[in-house]
């Protein structure tokens, strides 16, 4: 019979860590920028019985320094 997938406590025991820096001392600048640009123009102006519609995409664009 094996251990397939068991880790010992053996193994465990000698697992170690290292700590990450802050996350300030990562990067010198962290400067996130988003912009979301959301448009639609219907227009429906001196007309009898008809009707206007618009849709939009909306796109989402975040750029980080």
């Amino acid at each position: 019979m094996t251990n397939l997938g068991r880790i010992s406590r053996t193994e465990v025991a000698n697992q170690s860590v290292d700590l990450l820096p802050a996350r300030e001392a990562l990067a010198l600048v962290n400067i996130t920028n988003i912009t979301a640009i959301n448009l639609a123009i219907a227009v429906n102006a001196a007309t009898i019985g008809s009707t206007a519609s618009a849709a939009a995409l909306q796109h989402v664009a975040a750029f980080q320094l």
